[in-house]
Formats: structure tokens, C-alpha cells, sequence
């Protein structure tokens, strides 16, 4: 019975109807009246609520309005950012490449190469010995053959195998060489003797990545060439060219002069560099 009464009563409560009455102020004439209970309002702000949920998820599913939600991430955005990541990998490699370019050019210009020392192990000493009690002389079939190679490949330091174009080196200056390329000695260079003044060309196609007075080595303009070659020209009375200009074979970049501290007459002092090692000018160009 106690039951059925507190039902009733919970019934009575949420049947029972209210009047929402909207009274104009200053006349308080009835403009507007709801009649209303419990439940309807009940019902009434529920079906509210599950609206308003549904719409806030369809806008959030389906407009970019999600994207400004604290802690939301799309697709999209996580790609991006994948994409910035690759993109800063990128960059860093390319700036680490770019430092040791500019390391190499550095090494180039002060003279400088690192040499890396044979490891004298027991298995290398013990190779030595073994190699002593062999004769290694080349036979005169072998020398022929070297010889015609060599003459083949001296003007050929272009060649490319994907089109067969060749490309011959120019000489930058003819005169009378001073000193030639020594190991030995770390001279990686050829110095051609010339009169005060006279035109120094450029032995192939490239771009000027450095002209500018240095202190050892005077007036030095570097050239850029194909297949990483770089050529190298200082003690320069003046130069023709600035840095980031393009240059042609056989072009004037500069004039013989005496510039510089480690310099002792008019010269040429020209360096010949390919992937950041030196090579002996005279083994592609002809000097004299």
C-alpha cells in the first residue's frame, strides 16, 4: 500500500500541470501562456540534450571546427607533420653535405688534404714480405697497352657513359712550368711561368663558387665543373669573374700576376681537384 501511494504521488507530481504565463510589464496583459508539468519539461530538455549532442558530433566529425579542439588531432595534421619531419630530416642532411663541402673547399684552398696511413698490421707486414719474392714488372705488352690508355684518356675526363659526350680541358695558360705535381711533397699543383698580365682562361664549362683575395695565395678564383671537378687558380694579378658567375671554356677568368705571400715571380699556381681529391693536372692537360 505504502508503495502504490508513493507512486501515486511521484505520478501526481510529474502530471501535475503549471501555467507559464509571459505578462507585458507595464500593463501586465497576457501575451503568452504554456501550460506545462513535470514531465513535459523533462522530456522536453532531453530531446533537447540529444540534439544538441548530435549536432556538436556531426560538427565535429565533418567541419574543420574539429581541428581546433584542445588534444584533437586529424589525419591530416599527423601527415603534415610527418611530412615537416621528413622535410627537417632533409634539410639537415643536405646542411651537413653543404658543411662538408664547404670543409673540402676550405682544405682545397689552404693546400690541405687529409692522408690516411696504411694500418701496418701482421697481415699487411707479412703480405709485404710475401710480395718481395715476386717479380711485378710489367711485360712490354702490358706497358703498350698502359701507354695507349693513357694517351686515350687524357683529354677524356668528361666522359660520360650514359651519352658518350666528351669534353676536352683547356689549358688556363701556356708558359714554362716552374714545379709540377708532388705527392711527396704537397704540392697538388702545377706552376706555369707566364708574363705579367697574361689572360687566364678557364679549362671547361663551370660556375665561379670563389673569388676573393687571401692572404697566402693572393687573388684565387675556384670554378665548379661537371661530375664533381673543381678547378683551383691563384696568385692572380686581377680577377674577371665574381662568385655565382657562369663561366664558359676557354674564357678569361683572371690575369698572371704575383700576388700573395707564398709567390716568388709572375705565376700560375693551378690546382686540378675531382670529388674532393686532388689529381695531376698534366695527366689532361697540355701545358706547353
Amino acid at each position: 500500500m505504502k508503495k502504490e501511494k508513493k507512486s501515486k504521488k511521484i505520478r501526481k507530481k510529474l502530471l501535475h500541470k503549471y501555467r507559464l504565463v509571459v505578462l507585458n510589464e507595464g500593463t501586465y496583459e497576457e501575451k503568452v501562456s504554456f501550460k506545462l508539468s513535470r514531465l513535459n519539461v523533462f522530456v522536453a530538455g532531453t530531446v533537447f540534450a540529444i540534439l544538441l549532442i548530435g549536432v556538436t558530433t556531426l560538427i565535429i566529425a565533418f567541419t574543420p571546427l574539429r581541428e581546433y579542439i584542445p588534444g584533437y588531432a586529424s589525419t591530416k595534421l599527423k601527415q603534415q607533420a610527418i611530412d615537416l619531419t621528413d622535410m627537417a630530416d632533409s634539410l639537415e642532411l643536405a646542411l651537413k653535405k653543404n658543411d662538408l663541402y664547404a670543409e673540402s673547399i676550405s682544405n682545397m684552398l689552404r693546400g690541405k688534404v687529409e692522408v690516411q696511413d696504411i694500418p701496418s698490421d701482421s697481415v699487411f707486414k707479412n703480405q709485404q714480405r710475401t710480395l718481395k719474392d715476386i717479380n711485378l714488372d710489367p711485360i712490354e705488352e702490358d706497358l703498350q697497352l698502359r701507354a695507349t690508355v693513357a694517351m686515350e684518356d687524357k683529354y677524356n675526363l668528361f666522359e660520360d657513359k650514359t651519352n658518350n659526350i666528351t669534353a676536352s680541358l683547356f689549358a688556363p695558360l701556356e708558359g714554362t712550368l716552374s714545379d709540377v705535381y708532388d705527392i711527396q711533397k704537397k704540392h697538388f699543383a702545377v706552376d706555369v711561368v707566364a708574363p705579367f698580365g697574361t689572360p687566364v682562361k678557364s679549362v671547361a664549362d663551370g660556375t665561379v663558387i670563389f673569388a676573393e683575395w687571401t692572404v697566402e695565395t693572393g687573388y684565387v678564383i675556384l670554378l665548379e665543373h661537371q661530375q664533381g671537378l673543381l678547378s683551383v687558380y691563384k696568385h692572380n694579378g686581377t680577377l674577371m669573374k665574381e662568385q655565382g658567375d657562369l663561366v664558359k671554356a676557354g674564357e678569361v677568368i683572371a690575369s698572371v700576376g704575383n700576388t700573395g705571400e707564398f709567390t716568388t715571380g709572375p705565376h700560375l699556381h693551378f690546382e686540378l681537384w675531382s670529388n674532393g681529391y686532388p689529381v695531376n693536372p698534366m695527366n689532361y692537360i697540355d701545358f706547353e
